[in-house]
């Protein structure tokens, strides 16, 4: 007799409902949401809710509901349309301080909830994710390589005992001041020397004095370009990592933008910040010796100086000369400062920063030194009674302290407002300063018609293959094929299930995974009753045959799964984006048919002939 132990029984039954729970969230549709975050110092209260309730009702917007959640607000709305409409009424109605994003939130039951169920998610080109274009400001990257030239030349020049009358940055390069022509040429001869590969140098006299240029070359440029793109790219991917995006896309598109996809992301507000802002630190002298307020008032600012506020308003005058910037941070954490309990962002520099900032705090101690933080935010005005989009750089100090003892390689910044923003701020230096100025110029949430669309085609061919196949299996081979079809839609269900409890992300390569895993689950169960045939056709009892008929089958199947397995591997390791997508749902697929095929059938099949006498079966 065919019988299987009470344990293998429970164990698919377990299997079953544990299957069916965490499946059960993709039937449930996502409603249109926009999601507002605060920004900086900002919060979400209450007031901030009501404003956001009376706008839509003043612009005559109808939403589903609108609640806060954590240190966010969720508005959800009946149809996209409308979602669409009133973000940039929201984003208009409470000005900078926020973000707003067009969101999809799931609508998960709560008793689902309970058990962490979550729907998968879908990729971009089914609809969930948020699209992002983002463009390279190529004058912003030279401008700040001959910044960062010109403070190396200060340096250099020092330590070669040249003296100089000035230093400064242009557009058109570096340019170098000397009061004789000995010093220029004595200065054109070491910096030739040191830097003949990447700079071109001219001299000439001025009225002024003797100059001496220089420049990059158009290769350099390009070069500097192509690398500003690149080393973007990488921040870009690292941020995106930090922010948890299974399956992101990010590629460059032309010269000097770039594409970033991220499908299934819940908290697109928080992803827009974080890939928006061009966060970057400068570390600057103070000027102790000038009054700001005298530079407010009558708006002349002493030369070598630059006006800055502070985030409580109040004017502040540093130095043009940077110290340091952020490019040469390798780590950053936040924490609070152990002397005040502030929030606090700890910083690592490498080698070369290290170096840097040693010999530049060196010559100031007990001197007062201010860190910039410097921003380039999207935002939208309205105008008469259009909404504009626009960009606007915020460049506040956040910080100052009198320097107390030479820093160098390790060091922390305090002065922020709160540990969420020392959070980003870590978040933001951690995953790497961005080696050029970026805006986003376009921003889109992918879908509804076209990732709609994509879903039904999707959905549509699945479908039509498993009718195909469930009617071929029963009319063929009668109740064990009926058996196989009940095997099927638990394999369908697992895969689903799976998929949702890792939280992989569903694209349209990965449906033609699953589609391919419907054929590829028969296919065994083909195997099987075709070797039940053969045995019944050799004379032996059902009950034997069905005994040998899974026993010998297995070993093919076995064979058959494993190197289709070592195939999906390869292309997961190999591939990208959609390709491992694909990779994932066939793994999936192969794993659950093979429990469906081999042990959920054979269960099924144990329960009707296994405990009784027959002399004959419907295969």
């Amino acid at each position: 007799m065919n019988r299987y132990p009470l344990w293998k029984y429970l164990l698919i039954l377990a299997v079953l409902v544990v299957g069916t729970v965490y499946a059960l969230p993709n039937l449930y549709p996502e409603d249109p949401a926009i999601q507002v975050s605060p920004s900086g110092s900002s919060e979400v209260t209450e007031g901030t809710l009501q404003t956001v309730e009376s706008v839509l009702k003043q612009q005559g917007y109808q939403y589903k509901s609108a609640k806060r959640r954590g240190d966010s607000l969720l508005v959800r709305f009946n149809d996209t349309e409308t979602q669409l409409a009133a973000v940039d009424v929201i984003k208009a109605a409470l000005g900078n301080g926020y973000v707003a994003a067009v969101n999809l939130a799931p609508s998960t039951p709560e008793w689902l909830r309970l058990f962490d169920a979550k729907p998968m998610y879908l990729g971009l080109d089914l609809r969930g994710g948020v699209y992002f274009l983002m463009e390279v400001d190529m004058q912003g990257v030279l401008k700040r390589s001959y910044q960062n030239y010109a403070g190396e030349f200060r340096s250099f020049l020092r330590e070669k005992n040249i003296r100089y009358a000035d230093v400064s940055d242009t557009q058109r390069g570096v340019v170098l001041k000397f009061r004789d022509a000995k010093s220029r040429d004595a200065a054109e001869n070491a910096l030739q020397s040191q830097y003949h590969s990447e700079l071109a140098f001219s001299s000439a006299q001025t009225d002024s004095g003797f100059e001496l240029t220089a420049a990059m070359s158009k290769q350099a440029q390009a070069q500097t370009e192509r690398f500003a793109v690149d080393q973007n790219m990488t921040t870009l991917r690292k941020r995106v990592n930090e922010l948890g995006v299974a399956e992101p896309v990010i590629q460059q598109q032309g010269v000097n933008r770039i594409v970033v996809q991220l499908p299934g992301v819940q908290d697109t507000a928080r992803a827009k910040e974080i890939l928006g802002a061009t966060a970057a630190l400068e570390f600057r002298l103070v000027d102790e010796q000038a009054n700001p307020y005298d530079a407010v008032r009558s708006g002349e600012i002493p030369p070598g100086d630059k006006l800055y506020h502070e985030r409580n308003g109040q004017p502040i005058l540093l130095k043009n000369r940077v110290m340091l910037t952020g490019d040469y941070i390798t780590d950053a954490s936040s924490g609070l400062d152990q002397q005040s309990g502030t929030p606090a962002v700890f910083i690592t520099l490498d080698g070369k920063g290290a170096r840097l900032f040693s010999r530049a705090t060196r010559e100031n101690v007990k001197k007062l030194m201010a860190v910039v933080y410097i921003e380039t935010k999207p935002e939208v005005k309205k105008v008469g009674d259009k909404l504009i989009k626009t960009t606007r750089k915020v460049e506040e100090v956040i910080n100052v302290a009198r320097i107390q003892e030479q820093l160098s390689k390790r060091f922390q910044i305090t002065g922020l407002d709160n540990p969420r923003e020392a959070r980003n701020l870590a978040l933001l230096l951690r995953a790497g300063a961005l080696a050029a100025p970026m805006q986003i110029v376009e921003e889109r949430t992918v879908g509804p018609s076209l990732g709609k669309d994509n879903i039904e085609q999707g959905f549509k061919s699945a479908v039509i293959g498993l009718i195909l196949v469930v009617i071929f299996m029963a009319l063929y081979y009668r109740v064990f094929g009926l058996i196989a079809n009940l095997a099927l839609v638990l394999n369908l269900v697992l895969i689903v299930a799976i998929m949702s409890m890792i939280q992989a992300t569903l694209t349209l390569p990965g449906i033609a995974g699953i589609t391919l895993t419907i054929g590829m689950a028969v296919d065994a169960n083909v195997l099987i009753f075709e070797r039940i045939r053969e045995e019944l056709r050799n004379g032996n009892s059902p009950q034997a045959s069905i005994q040998a008929g899974y026993e010998r089958a297995f070993g093919t199947i076995a064979d058959s799964n494993i190197t289709t397995l070592i195939a999906a591997l390869i292309l997961f390791i190999f591939g990208t984006g959609p390709v491992k997508g694909f990779a994932v749902t066939l793994s999936i697929g192969i794993a659950t048919s093979m429990f469906t095929a081999i042990m959920g059938t054979r269960a099924v099949v144990n329960l009707i002939y296994g405990r009784r006498r027959v002399k004959s079966l419907a295969v």
